[in-house]
């Protein structure tokens, strides 16, 4: 039965690139079925943490934290530069104030938790990535609001207190339970579960986004030239981010004096160019305007086809 369940979810691995514009094509055009999960989002979100978190350690954080440098820069640029690099390029092409915040918010958000599958076949420093993904994603709920606040606050109306509390029970109260039932367990009880679990995180994965495209089905329009210039928007300004994701290791490497590992540098432009747009969708579903959506949504149809090319472009040597 395990070896299924792992074939299963190597092939729901593999399929991730078709995986997510699938379920974004079923919300889109199956609102009435997937918009009856939208009340079981934060749950079934929540599972997808839990799901991704089972292997962190707090063995594993403690070592990548000795090297402080690459997880400050990670931080500056995911949520500084990529941020107000959003706000500068939307703001020039784009008069909507309502997508202007949904590119800010959407680049603000914290990095994927999805991210170390592909740290893992990029071959990348697995350490590092967790520790990226469980700092930035248990920082979020202080995070997100305060750069929202910053770059957005005085055009925008935001529940922050709202906001904060999502991404609580989203991803901090399921990483923390994760991680205590590996540490309590020795990695026994991850072991047994893992098979089953996985694979119907990504089940879980599908019917969060077709739930949260859903709520957003009757605002799209194919045929405006609006959604074509969002949807490019957000193809240059993910490329951006795991160009500037590249630089950190190259500067993390002149500020500590040493050269980046290759291992290191995969980790840092993976974490640094993925952002998880599920949990950033949901928020903008729930706390803002209909319009705020279209970058999220848009990001799950293109950002792990950009994260294939991205990754062969800047990692290539390290997949080898």
């Amino acid at each position: 039965m395990s070896s299924i369940l792992y074939n299963i979810n190597f092939q729901l691995n593999r399929l991730i690139p078709v995986t997510t514009p699938l379920a974004v094509a079923l919300g889109l055009f199956l609102p009435g079925v997937f918009i009856n999960l939208r009340p079981f989002v934060i749950v079934l979100f929540g599972f997808m943490t839990f799901s991704g978190a089972l292997k962190l350690t707090a063995r594993e954080l403690g070592a990548a934290v000795k090297n402080p440098v690459p997880i400050l820069l990670f931080f500056v640029s995911s949520h500084i530069l990529m941020p107000f690099a959003a706000l500068l390029l939307s703001s020039a092409f784009i008069s909507n104030p309502d997508i202007i915040t949904g590119f800010v918010l959407l680049f603000a958000g914290p990095t994927a938790v999805s991210g170390f599958i592909w740290v893992s076949i990029f071959k990348g420093d697995k350490a590092l990535a967790l520790t990226l993904i469980l700092l930035d994603t248990m920082l979020a709920p202080f995070v997100v609001p305060v750069t929202l606040s910053v770059f957005i606050g005085a055009k925008v109306t935001m529940d922050m207190s709202g906001i904060a509390l999502s991404l609580f029970l989203m991803v901090v109260v399921p990483t923390i339970a994760a991680v205590a039932l590996n540490e309590f367990s020795r990695g026994k009880i991850p072991q047994v579960i893992c098979p089953a679990v996985e694979p119907f995180a990504k089940i879980c994965l599908i019917l969060v986004i077709a739930a949260n495209s859903s709520a957003v089905a009757h605002n799209v329009r194919f045929d405006d030239f609006l959604f074509w210039g969002i949807a490019l928007l957000c193809i240059i300004l993910t490329a951006t981010g795991f160009f500037l994701a590249k630089l950190n290791g190259i500067a993390s490497g002149c500020v500590t004096k040493t050269k980046s590992s290759g291992e290191k540098s995969a980790s840092l432009v993976i974490a640094g160019g993925l952002r998880n747009n599920s949990a950033v969708m949901t928020i903008a579903v729930t706390f803002f305007p209909e319009a705020a959506v279209l970058p999220a949504l848009l990001s799950i149809i293109f950002q792990q086809i950009i994260t294939v090319i991205m990754g062969r472009i800047l990692i290539k040597k390290t997949a080898e």
